[in-house]
């Protein structure tokens, strides 16, 4: 009897059932993650989120689609599929990057060519089946679902799928023995040696010496602050447009992701948006409700560059002088999410949308 009522007692609005399967899951889809590589596996949540929503939209139309329900994002495919324990970016995506950062320094990645980035930032490799790999990435993927799990559940204003990015990126450089930062004296915010080619010799992470660069940035081809700032406003518009038409917060964040295939398969100069368009288009639909359809899309425009230049900046103090990935995309929307949240909290805003509110 003790044990029937336990079984019944709810884990973070799940009954204890149900959480043990998806703790489990959490750990396939943190191996699946691992095995297939963070990169691809993150395009694998655009195209689940792309035809989640389609369902969606096209149930809405009909009359039928239920609200999203409190501490879930999404409903159907996109809630337990795309943002679930199988392509969930905080299962699958952050947990083949603990791989990768793991696998950099236990002879699971190549060794790292010269001027080449660290190997733990190749986010595209695929990792294979070794066990130990694998266990690394499960043990992380059950991490991302708890702290998502918790965030959604203390009704924290933000993304909670993005926190748990954020936050698995710190666990595995603190538990792999990277750098928090690592930019030692250099001002973390300055791309200049990059631009000048400058070089610094590293033994971390792997066997060998290699040269890599001083600074790495995420994006090469997107770094510089008027670039950034202009696909800021060009993919905040696009996804506050997606939004108003289909009603869906995510199905410009899920196209935004896809089209990372093209950068995974090495198209050059691919840009990355799901920060501009995941904010743009929720902010869209939260202000929708004080005007019409100019006042959505200026504030789909506004948002899509606050996601871009908040990704800027963290990736140049996270990313571009440590050794592994610290994804500036989860945390642009964490940032964004967040300001939309407080925006709604205070009365500006009339909704917060699908962003959980305390």
């Amino acid at each position: 009897m003790a044990a029937d009522l336990l079984l019944q007692i709810p884990l973070f609005g799940v009954e204890v059932p149900r959480f043990i399967a998806l703790l489990l899951a959490a750990f396939a889809g943190g191996a699946f993650g691992a095995a297939i590589g963070a990169l691809p596996a993150f395009c694998f949540t655009g195209f689940m989120v792309i035809a989640g929503e389609a369902v969606n939209i096209l149930v809405a139309e009909l009359g039928t689609v239920s609200d999203i329900p409190a501490g879930e994002i999404g409903v159907g495919v996109t809630g337990s599929i795309a943002f679930g324990p199988v392509f969930g970016p905080h299962i699958s995506f952050a947990a083949g990057a603990a791989a990768a950062a793991y696998a950099a320094k236990n002879d699971g990645l190549p060794e790292p060519a010269d001027g080449d980035y660290h190997p733990a930032k190749d986010i595209a490799y695929a990792l294979g089946t070794r066990p130990d790999i694998l266990a690394v990435g499960g043990l992380f993927g059950i991490l991302g679902l708890v702290i998502t799990r918790v965030s959604g559940a203390i009704g924290a204003p933000w993304d909670p799928i993005a926190i748990a990015v954020v936050l698995s990126a710190v666990a595995h450089r603190l538990v792999f023995g990277y750098p928090i930062v690592g930019a030692g004296n250099r001002n973390v915010l300055d791309m200049s040696p990059f631009e000048k080619g400058e070089e610094r010799v590293a033994t971390d992470g792997g066997t060998v010496s290699a040269t890599r660069l001083a600074v790495e940035p995420w994006l090469p081809h997107q770094y510089k602050w008027a670039n950034v700032a202009t696909i800021g406003i060009v993919a905040g518009l696009l996804g506050g447009w997606i939004a108003i038409v289909t009603g869906s917060a995510f199905l410009g964040f899920g196209i935004s992701a896809a089209s990372l295939t093209f950068l995974n398969l090495g198209v050059e100069k691919i840009p990355v948006t799901h920060h501009m368009t995941l904010p743009a288009s929720t902010a869209a639909l939260a202000v929708a409700p004080l005007g019409g359809e100019p006042v959505q899309i200026i504030a789909a425009a506004v948002f899509g560059l606050i996601g871009a230049l908040a990704g800027e900046v963290v990736q140049r103090i996270f990313y571009a002088h440590s050794d592994t990935h610290f994804d500036p995309p989860a945390a642009a929307i964490v940032i964004a999410t967040f300001i939309i949240g407080v925006l709604a909290i205070v009365g500006v805003f009339p909704t917060s949308v699908w962003i959980p509110l305390p």
